[in-house]
């Protein structure tokens, strides 16, 4: 199977290690052209500001929510989460394909990251997480896992259908799993 990893910037290479770990062909992806023949495309951490006029500058943004339309899974990480959300602090987002809000950097700076452990559909996770955006689910938009808080639980982990966004970054952790199971949702 070939994914794609969006190679504007960001945590490129841990994410394409994980793919071929796991016997993926992969691709970087910088413009439309490089999105032939790929059945999924990670979108990783980064600038979701930066990543955003970057998808615009290069065509990147139409190709991607045309290849999402026939079929093609995204797996969103962090600034990749938070490109596919629908809502971003109330203004609407740059690919507009998960039912979801986000709040950039709601978690505090980089000086405030942390690692906690993730209830996922592929047991229990280490979560990194790094500037994190907070997420919340729309309309049909599956939560998959949460952080415990005193509210009750914040979404980390959103699915719906073939786009799955992540707050934290999975990459980082040395476990494959949520890569295996994006995986799973681009051969289906």
């Amino acid at each position: 199977m070939r994914i794609g990893v969006l190679a504007l910037q960001g945590a490129v290479q841990e994410h394409e290690r994980a793919l071929r770990r796991l016997g993926a062909e992969v691709v970087q992806v910088r413009l439309p052209v490089d999105l032939d023949g790929v059945s999924g495309l990670v979108l990783p951490g980064g600038e979701s500001t930066v990543m955003a006029r970057y998808l615009d500058e290069y065509g990147l943004g139409r190709a991607i929510r045309d290849r999402a339309a026939a079929g093609m899974a995204l797996f969103g990480v962090c600034a990749g989460a938070i490109l596919l959300c629908e809502e971003v602090d109330g203004r609407p987002g740059a690919l507009g394909l998960l039912p979801a809000k986000a709040t950039r950097n709601a978690y505090g700076r980089q000086l405030a990251s942390f690692e906690e452990t993730i209830d996922s559909p592929v047991g229990r996770f280490a979560g990194l997480f790094i500037r994190a955006p907070r997420l919340e689910a729309l309309g049909a938009t599956e939560t998959l896992a949460r952080r415990a808080t005193e509210r009750g639980g914040e979404a980390v982990l959103l699915r719906y259908g073939g786009v799955l966004a992540a707050s934290f970054h999975p990459e980082l952790s040395g476990d494959d799993r949520l890569h295996e199971y994006f995986l799973r949702l681009a051969a289906a």
